[in-house]
């Protein structure tokens, strides 16, 4: 397989970083994107051999504009870096956009004992349930882990650079008639504290960035 640029939004993820970038697949380039990390770990990821992209407008939307505007392979993957998502994954998020079945693939969370808090499980599934009445397809979940086209994403011209992005990912897709899939990952309990869905705050938070999307 041609070299597949996987896109990893960092803020304060030293503790992951590690086990993260060491499963990253033959053929995978990491391109950690560091959102304002004050605990090193952008030198961490640099030191471990990823491509590290400074981004300094806080936003999980922006970091992941970063790094696709820096990735250059035909085929954009994205994940999240906290360990929860085992990037030994990757392959299977990614096939169907290589081998041209579907156009935007999503993991579909799959969560091991402890590793999806009750919260941000059921704001997910609303989510997921208002986007299925806007598409032509059910959509499960929203899950950071995901790949698609890097020219075709550049073309949906996706605005959000906060929480929205995933979710206006998702709704720009359909409205263009992209051809939508979900393949199953595990989901993993995170290393260190979460920052948006291990906490009520954060999960409340990244749904109003949502919902006004949704509106």
């Amino acid at each position: 397989m041609a070299s597949v640029d996987v896109v990893l939004p960092v803020l304060n993820e030293a503790d992951a970083l590690p086990w993260v970038l060491g499963r990253i697949p033959q053929g995978y380039r990491p391109i950690v994107v560091d959102n304002g990390s004050t605990d090193g770990s952008g030198d961490l990821a640099r030191h471990l051999g990823a491509l590290v992209v400074a981004e300094p407008q806080r936003g999980f939307g922006a970091a992941c504009w970063a790094g696709l505007a820096a990735a250059s392979s035909r085929s954009v993957a994205f994940m999240d870096c906290d360990g929860s998502l085992d990037p030994l994954a990757l392959p299977s998020v990614v096939e169907p956009v290589e081998s041209g079945d579907a156009d935007l693939v999503m993991g579909r969370r799959q969560p091991l004992p402890r590793a999806w808090p009750a919260h941000a499980r059921l704001a997910n599934r609303w989510l997921a349930h208002a986007v299925s009445r806007r598409c032509p397809m059910t959509v499960r979940d929203l899950g950071p882990m995901r790949a698609a086209r890097r020219d075709a994403l550049l073309r949906l011209g996706i605005a959000d650079r906060r929480f929205g992005w995933p979710l206006e990912m998702v709704l720009r897709a359909a409205g263009a008639g992209w051809r939508i899939a979900e393949v199953p990952v595990d989901y993993l309990p995170r290393a260190g504290r979460s920052k948006v869905s291990g906490t009520v705050l954060g999960t409340i938070r990244a749904a109003r960035d949502m919902q006004r999307l949704l509106r």
